[in-house]
């Protein structure tokens, strides 16, 4: 056999094997590539991102227009006394005319149940007194008389008086609860301390601001139409018509607050809260003066209570800066509100 006849042997041989191995394999190949088709074919399609519409322009625009609103700082001026009211008259001798509920009951109490019976009182023992001057003088009685004991008169002095003071003392107590009522749940509260020789007025329900007041100079007194000595720089300002929790202390020594014209004095304790409620009738201008002996200058302490309507009062505290209206964070936001509900895409 030639060397042609050998190469062409050997070269139809690796094609046959070449043959039969591609066909044992190619099922295989097959299967292998269509697999990813069949696969990307049988698996489910991501679902399409569900597009979030952008929040509409107009709900930005609260908070812009708030942080671009001016601040309302409120307005406020000094309200004027009026001769007569609230302070001392000239040649008076009597109350000043009461503008508290608690002093109009006072008043009341003193004028037509204390005032008649001290003055009965007094004339019938002024009366026992020049009666027994004239009738046992030594030249119409020289001889005097030996009685020691006179058991209907012993009756009459130990009774008559025993009645007297349970008549008095009905309306005492009843006055006395009265003054000393705890004031009510939502009451304004507002402290007065005693310092030497000035006076500071806190309001803890309006965010803690505190009102430093001093006695004014005679000549800036008159230029406000005011007295001298009772006018202060800052006036105690508080709303008319409502009850107030009006709370006192003392810095360093013991003082008292002292408004004559609303039938209300109350020691002002270091170290000590005392507490009673101040109702004011009207709007006006109230004067007081520091009622307990305190220092060198306790005569120059004078307590000024402006009483406004509501509205002003709150005008006046925003003056003040302080805060009105319900408490910060009392309102849901509507950043803390829950998130709606979204139905997912089909």
């Amino acid at each position: 056999m030639s060397l042609s006849h050998v190469a062409r042997a050997v070269t139809g041989a690796i094609r046959t094997f070449s043959l039969a191995a591609a066909l044992v394999f190619a099922p295989q190949a097959m299967a292998a590539a269509a697999a990813p088709a069949d696969a990307a074919v049988a698996a489910p399609a991501p679902a399409a991102p569900v597009a979030v519409a952008p929040a509409p322009a107009a709900s930005a625009a609260p908070v812009d227009a708030v942080a671009s609103a001016p601040v309302d700082k409120g307005s406020y001026t000094p309200m004027k006394p009026v001769d007569g009211i609230g302070q001392p008259v000239a040649k008076g001798i009597g109350f000043q005319k009461q503008f508290s509920p608690i002093g109009e009951e006072a008043l009341a109490m003193h004028d037509y149940l204390l005032m008649p019976v001290i003055t009965v009182i007094s004339l019938f023992v002024l009366f026992l007194l020049l009666f027994v001057m004239v009738r046992f003088r030594r030249s119409a009685n020289p001889v005097a008389s030996k009685t020691s004991h006179n058991t209907t008169i012993e009756i009459i002095w130990t009774v008559v008086p025993v009645l007297i003071l349970v008549v008095i003392a009905v309306p005492s107590i009843r006055l006395l609860a009265h003054q000393y009522a705890p004031a009510p749940k939502g009451a304004l509260t507002v402290k007065a301390t005693g310092y030497q020789w000035y006076w500071g007025y806190t309001y803890p329900d309006n965010g803690g601001f505190e009102v430093i007041s001093n006695i004014l100079p005679d000549a800036e007194a008159l230029k406000r139409g005011e007295q001298p000595q009772l006018a202060a720089d800052n006036r105690m300002v508080v709303p008319a018509g409502e009850p107030i929790r009006l709370q006192t202390t003392g810095s360093d020594v013991i003082h008292a607050f002292a408004v004559p014209s609303l039938w209300f004095k109350l020691d002002a304790v270091p170290g000590k809260i005392n507490e009673k409620v101040l109702l004011i009738k009207e709007p006006g201008v109230y004067y007081g003066q520091c009622s307990e002996l305190c220092g060198a200058r306790h005569g120059y302490m004078p307590i000024v209570v402006e009483a406004l309507p509501r509205a002003k009062f709150e005008e006046w505290v925003k003056t003040q800066g302080g805060t009105v209206g319900p408490a910060a964070g009392a309102t849901t936001t509507a950043a803390a509100a829950p998130a709606a509900k979204t139905t997912p895409a089909a």
